[in-house]
């Protein structure tokens, strides 16, 4: 099981559809303040998030109190501005991936706090085209992948059936 881990997700839409990918993988989700959106019961259940119930949900102020409590001994940051891609990284059950907000990412001081603590190579990308106007991958999307990747390499420490 992975820890996903979103920093000041912006779009309620996005961080649903995450729950739902960690919800079916046995994961965890953690939310670092601030927030885009409301998550309280009534919200829940307004926008039909049948499942969020079934989650284990952890919020945190910011990203320090983060580390401190849920002391993640192996994490990786998902950033544009990393070299290294998930198929070239052993992930393994149990590492925090850490994804930035749909419009700016992690602050800087978070990039850098990920490269001192955790080394240059806990940050990674999926690739894209590149070009001056490409568009980026949905928030969601990017975490799927990540989470499938890892799925992939450690597939019998998952108990997902094939069929």
């Amino acid at each position: 099981m992975f820890h996903i881990v979103l920093h000041a997700p912006e779009i309620p839409n996005n961080t649903g559809n995450i729950g739902r990918t960690v919800a079916v993988t046995g994961g965890v989700l953690h939310l670092i303040h601030p927030l885009g959106f409301d998550i309280d019961e009534k919200a829940v259940r307004r926008a039909g998030l049948d499942y969020w119930h079934k989650l284990d949900v952890r919020e945190y102020s910011d990203f320090e109190t983060y580390l401190r409590k849920a002391n993640p001994q192996r994490l990786f940051l998902f950033t544009a501005k990393a070299g290294g891609t998930p198929w070239e990284t052993e992930l393994r059950p149990g590492d925090h991936l850490l994804f930035g907000g749909e419009s700016q990412g992690v602050p800087d001081g978070v990039l850098e706090t990920v490269k001192s603590r955790f080394g240059a190579e806990a940050l990674l990308k999926l690739p894209m085209l590149e070009g001056a106007r490409r568009p980026s991958l949905n928030l969601g999307s990017t975490v799927c992948t990540a989470v499938y990747e890892g799925v992939r390499q450690n597939f019998g420490e998952f108990g997902i059936p094939l069929e």
